[in-house]
């Protein structure tokens, strides 16, 4: 077997691998749908609908065949009026993709735009005679290729993409941990500048991670609304996203470290960065933080309520000796700066980055900003539906014997 198909296979479940096998499928089943529900001989517009509107989500392909389906129609409409008044030219040309890009714009259809210009070329571009056909057809090949697109995700609902999300979210903190460790490993002694840099723009390199990050996290989120496989939804969307973002502070604080550990590199080129016991508390106070880190990690992505129970158990020791060795570190800087005050100002930044990270992954905070984000949107639901706010709660009161339960540590 070649290897190129050795490799797809071994990323089956990767989005892009699963995008690429149900597009192509949706495709040629809206392009023999069209052979048999229209009059084209080669209907290649069902299966270029049946691309632009097979997502990976199922709340993607909803949206965007909407939009799709609204761009060609409103392009068909517009190059009707231009046949009945004027022919094809130069000037009626460029006024016409002028007039189709406006209302395109107008009536929303976001990226789909373009196609609005297209649809009304497409037709224009017919004798005055066939117009009429012409637009009919369009309009019948992307309703085709829309439902057809439209139905395939319906009856094959497209996976949950959180495990992608959360599999992305520890690779990060994993990077995280990692280059904490290695920091306090280079305290004791020498630290040669260009070491103590090159830890700084690994630090840098994080920001790109958080964006590659965040792309994946989008998508699991929209996998997750509109999913009939997914009992909480808006429970594990809050739970990732304000999980992220505590990481993204996390990073931002951990670039502070690294960036104080440099200029203190780069004015201690002839002696030790650190004295033995400060070197030593400061190595483990970073290392109880990458276990923190890493609990916490475990505690927002994983699936089952046992295992979350044990990561908080983790995350909460592990602050807690971040906690001691702080304070513990505190003294000795301190006692450090009164004999020799060089550099003061460095040690209160190596602190306060820490301090920031800490913070950031206090279990009760979180719990608190969670209960938050929750009350929000139920807030903005209500005010932005309020009629159908008052049929869920009516349905729910409803129901006999309905006992309303918090829900488990584990949020999916």
């Amino acid at each position: 077997m070649p290897q190129p198909v050795i490799a797809l296979v071994r990323r089956r479940k990767e989005p892009v691998v699963v995008q690429t096998v149900r597009s192509t499928v949706a495709a040629v089943l809206s392009y023999v749908a069209a052979l048999w529900l229209s009059n084209a001989k080669v209907p290649l517009l069902a299966p270029l609908t049946s691309l632009l509107v097979v997502q990976v989500t199922l709340y993607a392909t909803l949206t965007r065949g909407i939009r799709r389906v609204n761009a060609v129609v409103v392009g068909v409409l517009v190059a009707v009026g231009f046949s009945s008044l004027v022919g094809l030219s130069w000037w009626s040309l460029g006024l016409l993709i002028l007039a189709s890009l406006t209302i395109g714009h107008i009536v929303r259809v976001n990226e789909f735009v373009p196609e609005v210009a297209i649809s009304a070329m497409l037709v224009l571009g017919v004798s005055v005679s066939r117009v009429a056909a012409t637009a009919w057809d369009r309009v019948l090949e992307t309703l085709i290729g829309a439902v057809v697109g439209l139905l395939f995700n319906v009856l094959f609902v497209p996976p949950v993409w959180t495990e992608s999300a959360g599999e992305a979210i520890g690779g990060l903190t994993n990077r995280m941990r990692q280059l904490l460790l290695r920091m306090g490993e280079q305290l004791g002694g020498h630290t040669p500048v260009d070491l103590a840099a090159a830890r700084l723009h690994e630090a840098r390199q994080l920001d790109q991670d958080i964006v590659q990050v965040d792309a994946a996290l989008t998508q699991a989120e929209e996998s997750l609304r509109l999913n009939p496989r997914v009992r909480e939804g808006l429970l594990s969307r809050v739970v990732l996203r304000t999980g992220l973002d505590t990481v993204e502070v996390c990073a931002v604080a951990l670039r502070v470290i690294a960036r104080t550990i440099t200029d203190l590199a780069k004015n201690r080129t002839e002696e030790e960065l650190f004295p033995p016991e400060e070197a030593e508390a400061l190595e483990g106070l970073l290392r109880h933080v990458a276990g923190a880190i890493e609990a916490f990690s475990l505690l927002i992505t994983t699936d089952v309520t046992a295992d979350a129970e044990v990561a908080e158990a983790r995350l909460l020791a592990e602050l807690s000796a971040s906690h001691e060795t702080r304070e513990r570190l505190a003294h000795l800087l301190l006692a450090g700066v009164q004999q020799h005050p060089r550099q003061w100002q460095l040690h209160g930044s190596l602190l306060a980055g820490v301090d920031r990270i800490l913070d950031e992954l206090d279990v009760e905070k979180r719990s608190l900003r969670l209960a938050e984000e929750l009350d929000r949107y139920s807030r903005e639901q209500v005010e932005g539906h309020p009629r159908l706010a008052r049929i869920k709660q009516f349905i729910s009161l409803g129901r006999p014997g309905r006992e309303v339960r918090p829900p488990s540590r584990s949020p999916f």
